[in-house]
């Protein structure tokens, strides 16, 4: 089974700059017809409120487009915010690639 899934992996911090770009990158996975996008924030040292803002309007984004979006590799400063915005809640997130990939093919 070949690789179903994309993976984008930002680095350095998320702002409102970054984040657009990142945005960007997903989006253009989801049109040309990605199905399931991961977004390993293995790499990311720092998120403000706007990188958290344009996550979400990126997940809405996908979700429209009837795609999938997760996260993963979330180090111990990103999980703080999530935690501390309950963003957590939105989003599925796992703890790395290889959990993901396991939760994935188990669902095939």
């Amino acid at each position: 089974m070949a690789n179903e899934f994309k993976i984008v992996q930002p680095s350095g911090i998320l702002d409102s700059t970054t984040t657009n770009n990142l945005r960007r990158e997903i989006i253009d996975l989801v049109d040309n017809g990605s199905k399931v996008i991961l977004v390993d924030l293995q790499e990311v040292s720092f998120m403000n409120s706007s990188g958290i803002g344009a996550l979400v309007a990126t997940l809405k984004a996908v979700r429209n487009a009837k795609s999938e979006m997760y996260l993963c590799s979330l180090g111990e400063q990103l999980q703080m915010i999530f935690q501390l915005t309950k963003i957590e809640k939105v989003f599925t997130i796992f703890s790395d690639r290889n959990e993901f990939e396991q939760d994935i093919m188990s669902l095939k």
